[in-house]
């Protein structure tokens, strides 16, 4: 229920659906709590509360920590039921968690989200998503709810994959935009100094 969560949380309450939620600091949810989400003890009660789990954690360690043991979201899962990550984590770590989830009989979609949480605020959040189709189209309408473009690009771990890539290509892009504005300053400083002549005919 941090940064993003929260306003997922919020938009999907808005949307007029039934919202379990857990966060390891119960008191940075309470504002959620006052405005109807529902309680859930460990990921494992949300899981099993609710037909679609999402997650968003900060990285793939975080993302085994609420997925694995007794009171993991893997315990929680069952036939037909969906979880998805909206996490930027390893593909490889999101793959080895689908495949746990389809040992329940169940479906994972990777759903990272591309923009902050200004974004997300206005309405305008974007998300790719790896993982079954027909479980991408049961869970669009939740998704829509968050932010209204969603793209299914594929299998599970290709939307991750891709997420990480736009990630080290912005970085790219800034690096480049910034050298660019120190030479042209250098350039422009340099022309300043230059000595200036004239003649008269």
């Amino acid at each position: 229920m941090g940064v993003m969560g929260g306003p997922m949380v919020q938009r999907l309450l808005d949307a007029g659906y039934s919202v379990t939620g857990f966060n390891r600091t119960k008191a940075k949810a309470q504002w959620l709590l006052e405005r109807g989400m529902k309680w859930g003890d460990s990921p494992r009660a949300v899981a099993e509360a609710s037909d679609i789990t999402l997650s968003m954690v900060t990285n793939t360690q975080a993302l085994y920590a609420i997925t694995e043991g007794r009171d993991g979201i893997l315990t929680g899962l069952a036939q037909g039921k969906i979880f998805i990550d909206m996490s930027t984590v390893s593909p490889a770590a999101s793959r080895e968690v689908a495949a746990k989830v389809r040992a329940k009989a169940a479906a994972m979609l990777d759903a990272p989200v591309s923009g902050s949480a200004v974004t997300l605020k206005e309405g305008k959040l974007s998300f790719m998503v790896g993982g079954d189709r027909a479980a991408f189209e049961r869970a669009l309408p939740i998704l829509q709810a968050i932010g209204p473009k969603v793209t299914h690009v594929g299998a599970n771990g290709l939307a991750v994959s891709m997420k990480i890539a736009t990630n080290l290509s912005l970085a790219v892009q800034m690096l480049a935009l910034a050298k660019g504005c120190y030479w042209r300053k250098k350039a422009a400083s340099h022309a300043r100094r230059q000595p200036k002549c004239c003649s008269t005919a």
